[in-house]
């Protein structure tokens, strides 16, 4: 492994590998992922990803982002995201990302809780494996981008508020490697719950990262909680339940069968209402049913969830499926403008890691994908025009305080969830029991 690098990426999501694939093919970047390259929670995503599917949607898409960011939203953001979002399906599709078809060949689109037009592109119900399997492809077919699997950022070096690199855990070693510029694409802090849907290792490492180096967060308490994870005793990541099912006309029923709310409201809102059913029926989760729905077309639509219900003895066809709401999504993060600069020069963050206002204080289904793509071009838009007059200085960092990484790791997490609990302690005493 070299010591230096033009650019290096955190993290092997939808943002990063973008933002890799939209640096200039001249730059030396490296990329590192605290797991195996594929276990990002782009990987997972379900439902689809938003487009803007003709101009005439642009006001009802925009809106509709806005109320279920309950008007806390970026204007400015949400009106970038929109608006690249055409090119934005075009590149992924110039890259090999297959979308559905309908019976007459063009684009299939569905809709999602809190949507009020059919405008989710997707690929049956695993689109972002289709889409994160696909720029995988392409980052290792560029000779220029290195890939380090198993390899976890344990500090930023800095230079004053200027950033000069990584510290890292690579192959059982402590190291420094030193670069002109950071790309922060870590995803969330889901494994920091008991019952979330990311994968274990996310666990916000960027952010206690950055609130040791002062680097600015924002809303690191808006975190969603997703309605609808398959029930289970098992202490693994929930297998989710896309939105997508419920916009397809699935119900959600109390313990003796009946609807308790409208399963097409914002995630926070359902997320809420269940809370309240599984306290009147003394019970720790509620039933998602399709038995109503026509069966084929859930197979169709639905391949993979119908599988693995199946799997866990559950067939949604012949029962209701156990539900309960899991930590799903961080609408907060370090803060980033429309660029994904944040207020350490020369340090960006995109993706879920990121907060640049385009979610509010609850993220849009099927949002993600898109705004993660969108930003993460054009963070790396900004490195190509600029990193030529960036000075590379190198600066040695004292090692030896890295050594007990166990121990640096458990103060991380509990300087993330002391920070959630310091700026909202109603959200962390109302879902934190989910804590591990």
């Amino acid at each position: 492994m070299n010591t230096y690098y033009d650019v290096i990426i955190v993290g092997t999501g939808a943002a990063g590998l973008f933002a890799a694939l939209s640096l200039d093919p001249q730059l030396n970047i490296l990329m590192i992922t605290k797991d195996k390259v594929e276990n990002s929670d782009s990987y997972l995503a379900q439902g689809g990803i938003c487009t803007l599917k003709s101009p005439d949607d642009f006001d009802a898409f925009y809106n509709d982002t806005l109320k279920a960011g309950h008007g806390e939203n970026n204007p400015e953001s949400v009106k970038i995201m929109i608006k690249n979002s055409p090119h934005i399906m075009k590149e992924l599709m110039d890259y090999g990302v297959e979308f559905d078809l309908d019976k007459q060949g063009n684009l299939a689109y569905t809709r999602e809780g809190a949507h009020s037009n059919y405008r989710i592109l997707h690929h049956q119900d695993v689109t972002g494996k289709e889409i994160t399997s696909k720029l995988i492809m392409q980052v290792k077919k560029r000779s220029h981008i290195t890939l380090l699997e198993d390899t976890t950022m344990l500090d930023l070096v800095c230079d004053q508020n200027q950033v000069k690199g990584i510290i890292v855990l690579h192959e059982g070693e402590i190291k420094q490697i030193n670069s002109k510029a950071v790309i922060l694409a870590t995803g969330g802090m889901g494994g920091l719950f008991k019952h979330s849907t990311n994968f274990r290792h996310i666990t916000g490492d960027s952010f206690a990262i950055a609130l040791k180096n002062h680097v600015e967060l924002e809303n690191i308490n808006y975190i969603q909680i997703h309605p609808t994870t398959l029930y289970t005793n098992k202490n693994e990541r929930s297998f989710l339940i896309s939105e997508s099912v419920r916009g397809e006309g699935a119900y959600l029923l109390n313990k003796d069968g009946e609807r308790f709310t409208d399963e097409l409201q914002p995630r926070d809102v359902v997320s809420n209402a269940i809370r309240e059913q599984m306290k009147k029926d003394h019970s720790d989760h509620v039933y998602l049913s399709v038995m109503h729905m026509d069966h084929d077309q859930v197979l169709n639509r639905f391949p993979h969830i119908y599988d693995r219900c199946k799997e866990e003895g559950y067939d949604m066809f012949k029962q209701p499926v156990p539900v309960v709401p899991a930590q799903h999504y961080l609408m907060g993060g370090i803060k980033a403008d429309t660029c994904g600069k944040t207020s350490m020069t020369q340090l960006y963050a995109v993706g879920e890691t990121a907060c640049n206002g385009v979610h509010g204080a609850n993220r849009l289904a099927s949002n993600s994908l898109l705004e993660s793509l969108v930003f993460a071009k054009r963070a790396a838009g900004v490195i190509n025009e600029t990193i030529a007059e960036v000075e590379n200085k190198h600066l040695d960092y004292d090692l030896t305080k890295y050594q007990d990484v166990e121990k640096l790791q458990k103060e991380n997490h509990k300087l993330v969830l002391d920070e959630i609990k310091k700026r909202d302690e109603e959200f962390y005493d109302k879902w934190c029991q989910f804590e591990s």
